[in-house]
């Protein structure tokens, strides 16, 4: 019954993830590539899914939107498959109550290592320190905006190590991009805890309209 209940929510999640996917927010700084309302969604799967199946779940959105689209496969494409996935890890960690996985903060260390070592980044080494902020919401992970701002930033640190290196953007263009980053990724902390709450609210009232199972079978804190 409880594998029943898992692939029920799983679908659930992986379905709206897909729609919010087809949402376009902004594009990618040097890119093609849009950010979407996926982006808000995505990393809130974890928290409940389970981080395994949170996981799962937004790479097969992302996977699958892929071949629905027939995207072609480029390196920017690769890049933005792993942001997210890594943000929906980061969330779903530390929404437990007992944390006890620290691990998850070698992600962004790996990513300010990781762009200071490029020679471009080395000349704008204060760009990395915005990855520093998932280190400071994970002693405050109690509180769902520390959260969000973790994953997103946990997402932007990713996304910006492999960038540098697949890209060499010059340093005047992570240097201009310092006020976009800000104001982005605050849009992006407070939509990924509305969705948060939202979906949480949402799936409490149809469990009591028995639209579908209770959530507490899987995730007790909620």
């Amino acid at each position: 019954m409880k594998t029943r209940k898992q692939l029920l929510f799983f679908l659930l999640f992986t379905i709206l993830g897909f729609i919010t996917l087809q949402i376009p927010f902004t594009k990618l700084a040097g890119s093609n590539v849009s950010f979407t309302l996926f982006d808000f969604f995505g990393p809130i799967a974890g928290a409940f899914l389970g981080s395994m199946f949170g996981v799962v779940s937004v790479a097969a959105v992302e996977i699958f939107n892929i071949i629905v689209h027939h995207t072609p496969i480029t390196v920017g494409v690769i890049i933005r498959l792993f942001p997210t996935l890594f943000a929906t890890y980061y969330f779903a960690v530390l929404s437990k109550k007992k944390v006890s996985k620290p691990y998850i903060l070698i992600v962004p260390v790996a990513a300010i290592v990781l762009f200071v070592l490029n020679p471009i980044g080395r000349t704008v080494w204060y760009y990395s320190l915005f990855w520093t902020i998932p280190l400071l919401s994970y002693m405050l992970r109690d509180n769902v905006i520390m959260r969000s701002l973790g994953a997103t930033f946990t997402a932007h640190a990713v996304g910006g190590a492999a960038w540098i290196w697949a890209f060499n953007l010059p340093a005047a263009v992570w240097k201009g991009l310092i006020p976009t980053v800000i104001e982005e990724r605050m849009l992006f902390t407070f939509g990924i805890a509305l969705s948060y709450y939202a979906m949480r609210e949402a799936l409490k009232f149809l469990a009591k309209k028995k639209v579908i199972p209770s959530l507490e079978s899987l995730s007790p804190s909620f």
